[in-house]
C-alpha cells in the first residue's frame, strides 16, 4: 500500500468569481501526445531508495533512503555525489521527517520535520532552521515519488510553500476546522515568517457537512511565475491562485473529468477523535502535480472503491493479513492510473496519457524539462540499484 507515515504526541491512528479554462475550438489543434524513455540512471545502493526532487537544471538529483534515514545527492550518471543523515538526535536534526527533502535552487535542499523547517547546502551543512508557527499536536506524511517542498520566487525573494500543520483548536469531527482549515504555509526564507493560505474553497466537497481523512485532500501542488496549482487528493478539480507574499487569490477552477475515478465518501464526523490522525493510502487521489516547459501535469489514481475498502479494512481489522494483501494487490493492479496535460497558459485540456510499462506508477519527479520516473524493482531478481528513467513528454 501507499506510504504513510503518522506521528502524534498523544495518541495516533493508523461567493467568488472564477474565470474558467479556454477550450480548443477543434479538436484537430490538440497535439498527439506520448510519453516517451529516452535514457535512465542507476543509483547503486542498498535499502529503500525514493527520488524526491530533480533540480531545476536537470543536473541533480535527491533521494531519501528510508532503510537508513539517508539523504543522496547524486548527478546525472547516478554517480554519489553527497550522502548524509540528519534524523538522529543531533542539533541539526530534523527528528522526524513531514515533507521529503526537496531542492532550494542547485545549491541548497529543504526539509520539513517535526521541530522545524530545516535548510542544508548539499554537503549536509545546516544554513538555516525555520520554526513551525505552532507547536505541533499530532500529523502525518503520505510519501510519492517526487513529491517535496516546493519554492518559488516573488518580487525577488525565495518563498517556500510547507503543507500547513497548524492545529487552530479543532479536528475533523467538528465544523470550526473545515472553516479554519488553511492547507499551505507561505515561508519567508528571509525573515522565516509565514502565511498560511489556501482554504476550502466554496462549493467544495469538503464543506458538505460530513468527516474527511487528511488523505482525503492531501494537496498536490506546484508553483511557477507567481501562480500555484493546487489539487485535492480525492476532489477532481483543479485550482489555480495568484500568489504575493501576502496571500493567495483563487483566479482559475478546473472541474476535471478523470476515467476510472473512483471518488471517495466523507465518514461521519462522530467516528472522528480530537488528536487522532486519520490516513487511508488506497482512495482516489491525485497524487502530484508537474509543470514541463508549456504543459502542465497532473498524475492521478484512479483508487479502490468504496465498497472494496470496506471489505479490506474487516480483513485487516481481523487480522487476517495475508487474505488481506492478496486482495489489496489484486484491487490495486486494477485501479485506473495516468497523466493528464494542461496547456499551461490557459488551461486547455490536452490529453490523458498512460504510464510507461515497467515505472512506478504511483509518481514522478520533474526537472530540467523532463519526467524521471522510478522503475519497478524486478519480482524475479533482488537489485542493489534504484532505476530512474528519464520521459520526454512528445507532441505531433
Amino acid at each position: 500500500m501507499k506510504n504513510c507515515i503518522l506521528f502524534c504526541f498523544a495518541s495516533i491512528f493508523a461567493g467568488f468569481a472564477c474565470s474558467a479554462p479556454e477550450k480548443s475550438s477543434e479538436d484537430s489543434k490538440i497535439p498527439e501526445l506520448s510519453l516517451e524513455i529516452i535514457d535512465s540512471l542507476d543509483l547503486k545502493v542498498l535499502g529503500d531508495p525514493l527520488i524526491t526532487s530533480v533540480s531545476e537544471s536537470g543536473d541533480s538529483f535527491l533521494f531519501y533512503n528510508y532503510a537508513f534515514s539517508d539523504i543522496i545527492i547524486t548527478n546525472s550518471e547516478g554517480e554519489i555525489q553527497s550522502q548524509f543523515n540528519k534524523s538522529e538526535d543531533i542539533p541539526d536534526s530534523y527528528q522526524i521527517m513531514l515533507e521529503s527533502p526537496g531542492f532550494i535552487g542547485n545549491d541548497q535542499l529543504v526539509i520539513v520535520g517535526t521541530t522545524g523547517i530545516f535548510i542544508y547546502d548539499l554537503e549536509g551543512n545546516l544554513v538555516k532552521k525555520i520554526d513551525h508557527p505552532e507547536s505541533l499536536g499530532g500529523g502525518g506524511s503520505m510519501v510519492f515519488p517526487g513529491k517535496s517542498v516546493e519554492t518559488i520566487v516573488l518580487n525577488g525573494k525565495t518563498y517556500l510553500v510547507t503543507r500547513s500543520l497548524r492545529t487552530r483548536d479543532s479536528y475533523p469531527g467538528e465544523q470550526k476546522y473545515y472553516d479554519t482549515f488553511r492547507h499551505f504555509e507561505l515561508v519567508d526564507i528571509a525573515t522565516g515568517s509565514s502565511n498560511e493560505i489556501v482554504p476550502f474553497e466554496q462549493n467544495s466537497r469538503f464543506l458538505d457537512g460530513m468527516g474527511y481523512y487528511e488523505s482525503d485532500f492531501w494537496p498536490a501542488l506546484e508553483a511557477k511565475n507567481n501562480k500555484l496549482y493546487v489539487a485535492l487528493a480525492g476532489e477532481p478539480t483543479l485550482y489555480r491562485y495568484s500568489l504575493n507574499p501576502e496571500g493567495a487569490a483563487l483566479d482559475t477552477l478546473v472541474n476535471l473529468t478523470i476515467p476510472g475515478f473512483a471518488g471517495i465518501d466523507g465518514t461521519p464526523r462522530v467516528e472522528f477523535a480530537e488528536g487522532i490522525v486519520m490516513l487511508n493510502g488506497s482512495t482516489s487521489t491525485i497524487q502530484n502535480i508537474h509543470i514541463v516547459d508549456d504543459k502542465l501535469i497532473i498524475n492521478y489514481y484512479g483508487g479502490i472503491s468504496t465498497e472494496d475498502n470496506a471489505e479490506l479494512s474487516k480483513l485487516y481489522e481481523t487480522n487476517k493479513m495475508e487474505e488481506a494483501e492478496e486482495m489489496y494487490f489484486r484491487l490495486d493492479s486494477q485501479v485506473s492510473r495516468g497523466i493528464l496535460v494542461f496547456d499551461l497558459e490557459n488551461l486547455a485540456y490536452l490529453g490523458n496519457l498512460s504510464l510507461p510499462k515497467n515505472a512506478d506508477l504511483e509518481s514522478f519527479a520533474s526537472g530540467g524539462g523532463y519526467l524521471w520516473m522510478q522503475k519497478n524493482p524486478s519480482e524475479e531478481v533482488e537489485e542493489d540499484f534504484l532505476r530512474i528513467y528519464k520521459v520526454k513528454l512528445t507532441g505531433k
